[in-house]
């Protein structure tokens, strides 16, 4: 597996995860974006946008862009019941990387 490779499969379980604290399960690009930072440096806007767009065609997030006051243009990230099972290990999504065991 190549570095680009496994620092997008790193950032897809990163999104999951965070959606799946929220309590409505949803968050914006922007704040998705920080938390992508925490994991993999130095991405633009894009990358983390074709991000959220590959896992809305896998079915893990249900993808909406939106204009919200202050912010203007984003995406709104609302993750699905096979989201949820992924970052629970309930079922897997290849091309996103596998939770870790709980210690």
């Amino acid at each position: 597996m190549s570095y680009d490779q496994k620092c997008q499969e790193d950032a897809r379980l990163a999104i999951l995860a965070e959606l799946a604290q929220q309590r409505d399960a949803r968050l914006n690009s922007r704040n998705l974006q920080t938390v992508v930072d925490q994991i993999v440096r130095n991405r633009p806007r894009e990358w983390v946008e074709a991000q959220l767009r590959w896992l809305d065609s896998m079915g893990a997030i249900n993808l909406v862009e939106s204009t919200l006051p202050g912010l203007g243009p984003v995406h709104l990230a609302t993750l699905t019941r096979l989201g949820r099972d992924h970052v629970e290990r309930r079922q897997f999504i290849p091309g996103v990387t596998l939770p870790a065991d709980e210690e």
